[in-house]
């Protein structure tokens, strides 16, 4: 069996979805590395680092005529190149990657038509036995970290206390609103830099984890009906529900220096939590760093990948930052998908009891994680929950 590893073609995405250092892990399960010239150079990974590891290095065909191909950007979430690459899948092939599976439903068809099954990273449950796998979380611990840090460079005072010859410098005050996998690495590192850390987050269960940090939780006089699903994400509120949450957390936002928001729904547009007075209320010079602009984001002032200055708040709206971290980002993506893999694929076991025959995939609808990851099959979209949004939109 092989697995192909295509150099990724959405603009600015420098990660790879196999670094050198799980070929082996490859090679115990039966599988042969077979990786596009130039994927991961970007990453900081060349061609001779895979190769010394047993890997080969090839052609973006050759790479496509593997068994597997692991990418980083699959199917809808790479959309111009999606028709270019589904031109090359063929049927029984495994295709595993983030694909935008609850929005992008005609790349997702177009990969079910050329009789691949897709693998969606992002669908991976959030439960005990799958958190090796969950790729969100990965990404979303590089993206809360590296948030900070750009609001540390473009807030135009210093996030620690210090006592110095010229006075006392006050600590820069950050609020993080949500406090899901990203809200909770922004809060360690903004802790880390020696600013004054506030949270909130709409599921009073994450008070502890937030308190645990050093970071005061903000309380909010509002009860929110099904607070999380159950895979331990926020869910979505009515409008009046956020109508009031913005109310009451006008003045905690006003006197922030940083703002981070984190706040985003799988599949729908993210709540607008921070409005336009919320921001005009902020001191000069005050930053947002808002984490879910590519769903629309969390500040009504926000725009996807562009940086805005408004009444002297710089408003940042990235959507792709564990790119800008791509060493470590891939190196954490790549184990997750080698996980993933490893339980997608079986090998028969010898007479030593040791795995010995050939590698076979094997997907098994009665496994949880198998049924929520796999989009595709058999020429048609399979996903329960991605049919149901389908047929709802």
């Amino acid at each position: 069996m092989k697995l192909g590893v295509p150099r990724e073609t959405f603009p600015g995405e420098r990660r790879v979805a196999v670094v050198p250092a799980v070929v082996a892990g490859y090679a115990k399960a039966g599988i042969e590395v077979v990786v596009e010239r130039g994927a991961g150079a970007s990453a900081g990974f060349p061609d001779a680092a895979y190769e010394a590891q047993g890997a080969t290095i090839a052609t973006r065909d050759e790479v496509f005529a593997c068994d597997i191909v692991a990418q980083v950007r699959a199917a809808g979430a790479n959309p111009a190149g999606a028709a270019d690459d589904a031109a090359r899948m063929r049927p029984g092939q495994l295709v595993i990657g983030f694909a935008e599976p609850l929005t992008a439903f005609a790349e997702a068809e177009a990969v079910a038509a050329r009789g691949a099954r897709l693998i969606a990273m992002e669908l991976v449950p959030r439960i005990t036995r799958a958190q090796s796998m969950d790729a969100l979380s990965s990404m979303a611990t590089i993206a809360g970290y590296k948030a900070v840090l750009l609001a540390a460079a473009t807030l135009p005072r210093m996030f620690p206390m210090l006592n110095t010859a010229a006075g006392t410098v006050a600590a820069a005050r950050v609020f993080v609103i949500g406090a899901g996998v990203a809200g909770l690495q922004a809060i360690a590192t903004a802790k880390r830099l020696g600013a004054r850390v506030e949270a909130y987050d709409v599921r009073p269960a994450v008070k502890e984890q937030i308190q645990s940090l050093g970071a005061r939780f903000v309380e909010v006089p509002l009860e929110a009906a099904d607070a999380q699903d159950a895979g331990g994400y926020a869910r979505a509120q009515d409008e009046d529900f956020y109508r009031k949450q913005r109310e009451l957390l006008h003045q905690t936002v006003a006197g922030s220096d940083v703002v981070v928001t984190t706040a985003a729904i799988p599949g729908r547009q993210s709540p607008v939590l921070v409005t336009t007075p919320m921001v005009e209320a902020m001191a000069p010079g005050s930053v947002v760093v808002d984490l879910a602009a590519e769903r629309g984001g969390n500040c009504e002032l926000t725009r996807p990948d562009e940086t805005v200055v408004h009444d002297g708040v710089t408003i940042i709206g990235p959507t792709n930052l564990p790119s800008t971290v791509p060493y470590h980002a891939s190196q954490m993506y790549a184990r997750n998908v080698l996980t993933l893999v490893q339980h997608l694929v079986r090998r028969e076991k010898g007479p030593d009891g040791k795995p010995s025959g050939p590698a076979r995939v094997v997907l098994d609808f009665e496994d949880e994680i198998t049924r929520d990851v796999v989009v595709t099959d058999g020429g048609s979209i399979v996903s329960p929950r991605v049919r149901q949004l389908q047929e709802t939109r």
